[in-house]
């Protein structure tokens, strides 16, 4: 089946909100060339809609503000209003998890560098997102003039030379459009790149042309699709017989789902495999959600040392493994502690296939590798016989005392119980990462964390924009107080949006990550009233109800209330703990972490 710009269904349903553009996607009407209708501005807006975008997060600023006025009036397509440009790039991130595209819409070198450092954690996480800059007056190129927001210089270039690295690098584009003659083209080709490489992308518009008519922009453009990405048969034939007699010799072989199960839209064909194989199946952390966790014989997160309790064992033990879209970095491996192999992996990525030490095979897809794998291959229940032979359930935390102080394991066993098919958790980086790996996810609960990056302070971006496109979702946040004093802000977005999330803000006076990493001065933070903060940013205007809960008592009252009578709220609750009380999981991990990053230099 093909895919591609003009074949992708606009949002249907959402709330309207920011500008109150209508949430509805009526029939367009034919605009005929020469027609006033008939504008770059126009033009772009549609292409958003026609590839799934329903909102755009946007900063307002004088280079951006016609093009912004053409995409508050296409039908279909909200424009929200953020507080800052960093946060709006982060609600684009969140946007594009929830419907596989995100977009945000920034002024020149001001709003470009501010957004700059959620485009690479986009980047680091594959997620197609389209970032939209409202570059200088086309007349100004070439001038030797030197303009406002920018660093002095006549050079317009320095905002491409950052966003290079970082928007669909491998393919070098990043579209500059400073004429109307192949300003058709360079949006579609932009647009459509971020599709294939599910990276973002860079378009910067001069201001002075989203409302000029011309010619090539006819209200229906003849659509055109991107083929879909096809395996070398030859090649796939090849990798699966070579994995075929690799892992059939094995005894106890196991499956680990990777994060870049996504860009490889392989997710289903991961679990039929796992179905035909009869493998021990477990994810690794920054996987979590994209692996239904009810598969009969899955066995937890695999994460070295800080692992679901047992899967580790398993899975090291194991005589092969077959990881599916992994990343192995110092976060991941645990300070490069993991006991894994490189002689016993069968290692699929989303284009390429390695088996052991060799051979490898490119130009095969993961999602045709996985489905044909599984139906050759011998089912062997082994791995997943001995990991019920040495399993133990969990215990629960022990029960409160009366006004008891309350402690995180207790709060996360609350969280548990609220998840349901209609539920997404969003985890913040930090001790959040290690408690909500813990929770185990109904079928079709959400989870979302940004691992690879680990910029402190995405969740707030990232849930506005989630929700703004998961809207058969109520979202759960799991925010460190740290976190949440580097974008609070656009809460009062969330507001405006009519959003009904629910944040636990836990409030442990500091960047408790870090501390377990390496402790000092630097680590600890102003204490806010943070019910207090989100009280005057609400200020009437919008639902919100706030809570702070110091004891189980009041934790568990603050949840029936946000779950029942404040249902249609944002809700945020404040979780006072204590600045020790941490995960055993964070304090292993910061430890080794620790020592990766305080390795000597090697001798020169």
């Amino acid at each position: 089946m093909e895919t591609g710009i003009g074949s992708v269904d606009g949002p249907k349903g959402a709330p309207s909100c920011a500008v109150g553009c209508p949430a509805t996607f009526p029939a367009s009407s034919p605009t005929f060339v020469g027609s006033p209708e008939a504008t770059l501005g126009r033009h772009l807006a549609r292409r958003l809609v026609q590839v799934g975008v329903g909102d755009v997060f946007a900063v307002p600023g004088d280079f951006n503000l016609t093009l912004l006025d053409y995409l508050v009036a296409e039908p279909g397509l909200r424009l929200v209003g953020c507080c800052n440009e960093l946060n709006a790039g982060y609600a684009a991130d969140g946007y594009a998890r929830a419907k596989g595209v995100g977009a945000c819409a920034v002024t020149f070198t001001v709003g470009g560098l501010s957004v700059l450092n959620a485009i690479a954690g986009a980047y680091s996480e594959n997620l197609p997102l389209i970032c939209i800059v409202g570059g200088p007056n086309s007349n100004d190129y070439g001038t030797n003039r030197v303009l406002h927001h920018t660093i002095g210089l006549p050079d317009f270039s320095q905002e491409l030379r950052c966003f290079t690295p970082v928007t669909c690098y491998l393919s070098c584009y990043q579209a500059v459009v400073n004429s109307l003659d192949d300003a058709h083209e360079q949006i579609d080709k932009a647009i459509s790149t971020a599709l294939k490489e599910s990276k973002p992308v860079y378009i910067s518009v001069s201001c002075n042309l989203p409302s000029v008519p011309h010619p090539t922009f006819s209200r229906d453009p003849a659509p055109y699709f991107l083929a879909p990405r096809m395996s070398n048969q030859m090649g796939l034939e090849a990798a699966v017989e070579a994995t075929v007699a690799f892992l059939d010799k094995a005894v106890k072989p196991v499956m680990v789902a990777g994060p870049k199960l996504r860009v490889a839209k392989a997710g289903a064909a991961f679990a039929e495999l796992a179905d035909a194989s009869g493998y021990a199946v477990a994810t690794m952390p920054s996987a979590k959600g994209l692996v239904a966790e009810t598969l009969p014989r899955f066995i937890g997160t695999y994460w070295g040392a800080v692992s679901t309790a047992f899967c580790a064992e398993i899975v090291e033990s194991a005589d092969a493994y077959l990881f599916a879209g992994p990343i192995f970095n110092d976060y991941s491996s645990v300070g490069y502690s993991f006991l894994l192999k490189k002689e016993k992996a069968v290692i699929v990525q989303p284009d390429r296939v390695t088996v052991g030490n060799g051979p490898a095979f490119g130009c095969i897809m993961m999602k045709d590798f996985l489905a044909e794998l599984g139906k050759r291959l011998k089912k062997n229940t082994t791995a997943y016989e001995n990991y019920k032979r040495i399993w133990v359930p969990e215990g629960q935390p022990p029960e409160s005392e009366p006004g008891e102080p309350l402690r995180v394991n207790v709060l996360f066993k609350h969280i548990q119980k609220m998840l349901t098919g209609d539920s997404a958790v969003i985890a913040e980086t930090g001790d959040s990462w290690f408690n909500c790996q813990k929770l185990k996810l109904p079928d079709g609960c959400g989870y979302e964390f940004q691992m690879q990056y680990g910029s402190i302070g995405w969740s707030v971006g990232a849930l506005l924009g989630y929700a703004q496109g998961a809207t058969d979702k109520r979202v759960i946040a799991c925010i460190g107080d740290g976190s949440f004093q580097v974008t609070a802000q656009d809460v009062s977005t969330m507001l405006r949006c009519g959003q009904n999330s629910i944040i636990f803000l836990i409030n442990n006076g500091g960047y408790t990550i870090e501390v377990e990493i390496h402790d000092g001065p630097y680590n600890v933070i102003k204490n806010w009233n943070y019910t207090g903060l989100v009280d005057a940013i609400h200020n009437g205007d919008g639902n919100c109800w706030t809570a702070k809960v110091t004891c189980e008592e009041e934790l568990t009252a603050a949840i029936e209330t946000a779950t029942g009578d404040k249902k249609d709220c944002l809700c945020f609750i404040e979780v006072v703990a204590h600045k020790d009380d941490t995960s055993k999981e964070l304090l292993e991990w910061g430890s080794r972490v620790s020592a990766a990053n305080s390795r000597p230099p090697n001798p020169q």
